[in-house]
């Protein structure tokens, strides 16, 4: 990897700001490879050089990739007058790295979030053209039947008249089901759902293309993904739902 900046490396792990990194350097409290750092200017290979800071090694990562298990009455924003916005979640080394949420979740509905710094694959996340299905968990009033799967199969006509992508319905007992879109229009499934003429209750998305919320995530908790959860977001497989425990508690 090319060589950057100390400063931008400290910043870049979470640990402090730019401004904070250059006053820590002042403090003779930075090394790399065991020499004390003299300035912010200094360039290392953040892959192979020893930094730390107060004795911490930092952990330099160009972009991260957090999943969140998103509360009701949370916005998907980095900023909001009226309610509080996901990044209140995350700890202060990681709101220092100016993660934002790739796709949103309204304010009432729950579950996988995805938050990160790579605007590249945001878009490609958020995109319909990218085909990632996102599947969410909801409760309706009313009896969901066949005709409703062959409705969003043939792609929903919500009440203003707007034509939605063709979308799975799989119906689990007659008032809850799974719906999995392609797409992410302004509260879509709950619109999609309430043109059928059965309004949702209760709603949260479950997985994001072949990665599945980890059941250990309680409501506001968040992890790294792994590798092989990061390939997955693009992947063509389905996700296996079998393995999201349906919420019985709220």
């Amino acid at each position: 990897m090319a060589e950057i900046r100390i400063d931008r490396i400290i910043a870049a792990s979470g640990l402090a700001s730019r401004r904070e990194a250059a006053s820590l350097i002042r403090q003779g409290a930075v090394t790399a490879n065991g020499a004390t750092v003299r300035s912010g200017s200094e360039k290392f290979d953040p892959e192979t050089a020893d930094i730390r800071v107060s004795g911490e090694p930092v952990g330099y990562r160009e972009h991260r990739y957090i999943m969140m298990n998103k509360p009701a009455g949370y916005v998907s924003a980095v900023t909001d007058r009226r309610d509080p916005p996901v990044t209140d979640l995350l700890d202060a080394r990681l709101r220092r790295l100016e993660l934002f949420p790739a796709g949103r979740l309204d304010k009432e509905t729950e579950g996988f979030i995805l938050l990160t710094n790579d605007g590249d694959l945001a878009h490609r996340v958020i995109s319909p053209k990218s085909g990632v299905e996102k599947v969410y968990y909801a409760e309706v009033e009313g009896v969901l039947n066949d005709t409703d799967i062959q409705a969003l199969a043939e792609g929903a006509k919500l009440r203003d008249g707007t034509r939605c992508l063709p979308a799975r319905l799989e119906i689990i007992t007659p008032g809850t089901a799974f719906v999995a879109v392609r797409e992410g229009k302004y509260h879509q499934v709950r619109r999609m759902l309430a043109s059928r003429g059965k309004p949702v209750k209760y709603l949260k998305r479950v997985s994001i293309g072949s990665v599945v919320l980890d059941g250990a995530l309680r409501s506001g908790e968040y992890r790294e993904l792994t590798e092989e959860e990061l390939s997955g977001l693009f992947s063509e497989e389905i996700a296996d739902l079998a393995v999201f425990q349906i919420p019985k508690k709220r």
